[in-house]
């Protein structure tokens, strides 16, 4: 028997319940570590995100967070319950490999769905009905499953994960193969749902989803996870970045600029000095380098990524979906 994880995480000095906290988990398969040593704090009705490429343990960590899968070491609690499966009726679960019966009508599917967590049958119809009007599909109701377009069968099992009104909803990878009509819908309905209270927790190998939509992240990369925390923490790991236009190209302003500049014809581009800007203007001024644009950005998630997890691990997250890393 092992000891509580104790108090939830203390910000400030104010207490922040937590949906869901993990430490030291640990996964092996074989001679293989899966997961190792992954640490997680999410508090209540945030949404937050597990970045990192295929394979890096994300639906591992997931899997034992729920419950289906027992870590060989560490800890975890589940909407403060440290045996996740006893309290499956609170959580909704989206897993990566999707699945409905083909010959199941769509109403009955969000129904059957919602009776494994214990919603009975008839409310569940009425409660699907409700859902699939709500998000459009209400004409597709009696229309079964194989009849369904591929985005229109996802919306329906993910309407099954949320029928019965859950606390935590857990989605393994819910942008998968959805068009990007259909992926704005989705990243809709998890600000809908975190809005009414519900904490929602996805894994992603699409980094832009994160960056619009989370409050905090995790970053997983060969199974363990250099960072974990608020996003805005995450992109503080990389200083703002300058890009300035001039029109000349040569002249002792040029003495200004950082080490790190890095030219293309009348444009440059670097870190911010940690002086900031107003001493870079002054000798800009000073010796005419003929300012036409300057402009400060603070760093994208996807740079901090690759400053946190490495350029390999960023690479190895491209796909089909990957003009969400830009």
């Amino acid at each position: 028997m092992h000891a509580g994880l104790g108090h939830p995480e203390v910000s400030g000095n104010t207490r922040h319940p937590l949906a869901i906290e993990a430490r030291g988990l640990v996964k092996r398969f074989g001679g293989t570590v899966a997961v190792d040593g992954v640490d997680l704090a999410v508090p209540e009705g945030a949404i937050y995100g597990i970045l990192g490429p295929n394979g890096a343990g994300k639906t591992t960590t997931l899997r034992m967070l729920l419950g289906i899968i027992d870590p060989d070491a560490g800890l975890r609690r589940v909407l403060g319950h440290e045996r996740p499966h006893e309290i499956a009726r609170q959580i909704g679960y989206l897993p990566e490999e999707r699945g409905l019966y083909p010959a199941m009508k769509a109403i009955e599917a969000i129904a059957f769905m919602g009776a494994l967590r214990g919603l009975p049958l008839p409310e569940g119809r009425r409660r699907g009905l409700e859902l699939l009007e709500r998000h459009g599909l209400g004409h597709a109701a009696g229309r079964q499953i194989r009849h369904l377009s591929k985005g229109m069968a996802q919306t329906v099992q993910l309407l099954g994960t949320l029928v019965h009104r859950p606390r935590l909803v857990v989605l393994d990878e819910p942008f998968s193969g959805l068009d990007a009509l259909n992926q704005g819908k989705l990243e809709e309905m998890i600000r809908n749902l975190a809005e009414a209270g519900t904490t929602v927790i996805f894994s992603t190998h699409v980094i832009a989803h994160a960056e619009r939509l989370c409050q905090g992240i995790a970053i997983i990369a060969g199974g363990k996870v250099p960072f974990a925390g608020p996003v805005d923490e995450a992109r503080g790991r990389i200083p703002p970045q300058v890009r300035l236009e001039t029109r000349a190209l040569d002249g002792d302003w040029r003495k200004a600029l950082p080490a790190n500049a890095r030219q293309e014809g009348h444009f440059w581009h670097f870190s911010l000095p940690e002086s900031g800007v107003e001493p870079l203007l002054r000798a800009l001024i000073e010796g005419e380098a003929g300012i036409v644009t300057l402009s400060i950005e603070r760093a994208g998630l996807h740079d901090a990524f690759v400053e946190i997890a490495g350029e390999a691990a960023a690479q190895a997250m491209n796909g089909p979906e990957e003009e969400g890393l830009r």
